[in-house]
């Protein structure tokens, strides 16, 4: 699950609190409503938004954005009006289940996907899309048509070129590094780990709290699991994208990516299945009040 086409917008507070609420809703049917067809209704999305302490005039002008932009459709079942995820947005959360939850990193022996492309000069918007998805799957820019990742088993990037219609400029191969410069330090001038290492200490000091205080007082109810567990994974899901899984082998020591990492999947377990109850509950409530 990622961010479907939502951007990192940082123009001023109202505008940083609105891309927030939209990208929560996204988590919100990422996680709940992709097994009944990506609908939920509005008056459950609204109950749901509630528990997240958003009030019911900013949840509507965020679902209403999420549908200009394609996002979310609008659709009724059984007599009740709803949104449901859009075809590509459903395909963009399976292409990211993969990598955010997935706890392994690449080792130096995996290789690397290299992605090579020339776009004709006539088409340079293109080049610019191409560019920003590579970025927004974690590549790191080699030179500026030679680009690279880590190579994994559940690699999207030929499905997402393909989808988006982007492979005809672009050609995948399998690679090893072999010779010339230190591999950890060309990391560095691939990918920006000071900024990625701001962004992990960030998401550290914003919920490792939570575990120290559940550990305490026990097991979080229902509901709290519930807006818990979308907060810490609306916060985590851009993470493994920007950190691709490098290898641990050629990062600094101590990666704080690799602390980070845990706290996420530990507050997966302690949240995930306590949230889907509680959701499965308002879903039920709802059902037999609609």
């Amino acid at each position: 699950m990622t961010a479907v086409a939502e951007t990192n917008e940082t123009g001023g507070d109202a505008t940083a609190r609105s891309a927030r609420l939209r990208h929560l809703i996204i988590t919100v049917y990422g996680l709940y409503a992709r097994h009944d067809g990506g609908w939920l209704s509005v008056a459950t999305l609204i109950r749901l938004l509630a528990d997240l302490g958003i009030d019911e005039s900013a949840a509507r002008s965020a679902i209403s954005r999420l549908k200009r932009r394609g996002i979310l459709q609008s659709g009724r079942y059984g007599g009740s009006a709803g949104y449901q995820l859009s075809a590509e947005a459903l395909a963009i959360l399976r292409e990211g289940d993969a990598r955010i939850f997935r706890r392994r990193r690449a080792t130096p022996a995996d290789g690397w996907v290299l992605a090579v492309f020339s776009v004709p000069e006539a088409e340079r918007h293109r080049r610019h899309v191409l560019r920003s998805e590579l970025t927004r799957l974690g590549f790191g820019m080699v030179a500026p048509g030679v680009w690279i990742v880590p190579a994994h088993p559940e690699d999207t990037t030929a499905e997402t070129l393909r989808r988006l219609g982007l492979d005809a400029y672009a050609d995948l191969f399998r690679a090893d590094h072999l010779a010339f410069g230190d591999p950890a330090g060309k990391i560095r001038q691939w990918w920006d780990l000071d900024e990625l290492e701001r962004q992990y200490e960030s998401f550290i000091r914003t919920h490792e709290p939570v575990v120290r205080q559940w550990e305490q007082t026990g097991p979080p109810v229902a509901r709290e699991a519930f807006a818990g567990y979308v907060r810490v994974l609306t916060d985590w899901r851009r993470l493994p994208y920007l950190d691709p899984g490098l290898p641990a082998e050629l990062l600094p020591d101590g990666w704080v990516g690799i602390q980070a990492a845990e706290l996420f999947f530990t507050l997966r377990e302690m949240l995930g299945e306590p949230a889907r109850a509680y959701v499965k509950q308002v879903l039920e409530e709802r059902s037999v009040s609609g």
